[in-house]
């Protein structure tokens, strides 16, 4: 049975006649699931910031595959502006979603706010994520039995659920407990989404992914633009030396998004922590239903956009 046994680029089945959503799909792990999905038969919606950067991604794809059927989409998620454009822009073209992937984020970056003045990374990585699925759940409601994967990391366990209550942040900024914060607040979205997906007893479904360390673009982002403090040119390096390439770290989220054996609230990861093959993880974090509570609260506040099903 699939779900026991190890999954790679030729587990995914064909996808032909269905539609993904990938957000930050212009490179790094987004790119490397886009592409997969695109060579299986999926009309891909690359939701990229950087247009330049974008078409880059989609010749690399069609030299890949020529006949990938490729639809490329502006979005900022750190505009709440422009998440309801590029929104509004999917649906009016893809009126049925099969599977989104939340996978575009930043990490441990220096202060800054978005466009809306939300901390950066909970704005970009959370609060973006959050406005676009709610802007497009009836096209995912629309779908037979849609997917919803939200990209988390191992960093998570650095977050704190009081740190919920405020989309600035509390005293000192911190880069590193405010990318935990992001993560967590991922893993919590994708957990809360579950259960509105189950209260409402409707077929869709959330999951979780995490890449483990993986050699992407993230890690040289964060040093370009002068974050993670002394720790990050060190993770960067880790990452060059030691990480999966970002084929293999994208294999969690591609399991999830397309594993005929995956079920709804399942979280995937490598199997030893930071690499290997992708595997169920037990779903470990007290306090959740407070902390979906309080997520809940403070999101639908800040973008105005409701996530509930019915």
């Amino acid at each position: 049975m699939l779900g026991r046994m190890s999954f790679s680029l030729d587990s995914i089945p064909d996808l032909s006649g269905r539609t993904a959503v990938v957000t930050g799909a212009n490179g790094g792990l987004g790119l490397a699931t886009a592409q997969a999905l695109a060579a299986h038969g999926a009309t891909v919606v690359m939701a990229v910031r950087d247009r330049e950067k974008a078409r880059t991604a989609e010749q690399q794809i069609r030299a890949a595959h020529a006949t990938a059927a490729l639809d490329v989409v502006s979005l900022d998620l750190g505009s709440l502006a422009s998440v309801r454009a590029a929104a509004a822009g999917i649906t009016s073209r893809h009126p049925s979603i099969d599977i989104l992937v939340n996978n575009a984020g930043l990490m441990a970056t220096p202060w800054r706010t978005t466009e809306d003045g939300f901390e950066l990374q909970f704005g970009v990585d959370h609060l973006g994520h959050w406005a676009l699925t709610g802007l497009l759940l009836p096209a995912l409601l629309a779908a037979p039995s849609a997917r919803v994967v939200t990209v988390t990391s191992t960093a998570h366990h650095l977050g704190r659920i009081a740190d919920y209550g405020t989309t600035g942040w509390p005293g000192p900024y911190d880069p590193w407990r405010a990318y935990g914060r992001a993560k967590l607040a991922n893993y919590h979205f994708g957990l809360g989404l579950q259960r509105e997906f189950e209260r409402a007893r409707v077929t869709a479904s959330s999951l979780l992914a995490h890449p483990g360390l993986t050699h992407s673009d993230l890690q040289v982002r964060t040093v370009a633009e002068g974050g993670g403090g002394p720790a990050g040119p060190f993770f960067a390096w880790l990452a060059a030396r030691t990480g999966m390439d970002v084929t293999d770290g994208a294999l969690p989220q591609l399991r999830a998004a397309t594993d005929p054996a995956a079920r709804g609230g399942q979280f995937y990861g490598p199997r030893w922590v930071n690499s290997g093959p992708p595997v169920v993880l037990p779903v470990l974090r007290p306090g959740a239903d407070r902390a979906i509570a309080l997520l809940w609260e403070t999101s639908e506040r800040a973008t105005g956009v409701r996530v509930a099903v019915g």
